[in-house]
């Protein structure tokens, strides 16, 4: 059902309800790495969506005198996410980002019972049939066509 520009936020236990309309949040009770790795495996098997990946830039720099098993979570999470291009960014910003898009888009909030700060996971997601480069083609090819259109003999501009 979810298509390009959803998100899909796999949350720690203390991520905020959010009240936007396009917003649904669903209390899943399990691991946070074992919804992590759920999730990922659901896009990657719909040919029809691709994951843009984010973490809280943040999780980088929690201590782990402050926060016992942030070391082990950091490690694991990178060896699930290894190669595939995950974007650090502040948490507020990412909220924001949530924030627009459920204006006019979907958001599934699944949310865990894991008790580490910024460890959520946001999965944006993007076409998987159809990429940047298309897209720049196409972009390119009518640009080309109007362009020819507007320079024809005749032709009312």
């Amino acid at each position: 059902m979810m298509g390009h520009r959803n998100w899909i936020v796999v949350a720690d236990s203390a991520y905020p309800a959010q009240t936007a309309e396009g917003v649904r949040t669903i209390t899943t009770g399990a691991d946070q790495l074992e919804v992590v790795q759920a999730v990922l495996k659901a896009v990657d098997d719909s040919p029809h969506v691709r994951p843009i990946i984010y973490v809280d830039s943040e999780m980088e720099y929690v201590p782990k005198k402050d926060a016992p098993g942030i070391e082990a979570y950091r490690k694991a999470l990178d060896a699930l996410l290894q190669k595939r291009g995950v974007m650090a960014i502040p948490h507020k910003e990412l909220i924001a980002k949530l924030d627009e898009s459920a204006k006019t888009f979907r958001v599934l909030i699944l949310k865990t019972d894991f008790t580490l700060p910024y460890t959520s996971v946001f999965v944006e997601l993007d076409c998987g049939y159809w990429g940047d480069a298309q897209e720049k083609r196409l972009r390119k090819a009518i640009g080309e066509a109007a362009k020819a259109a507007a320079v024809k003999p005749g032709k009312a501009k």
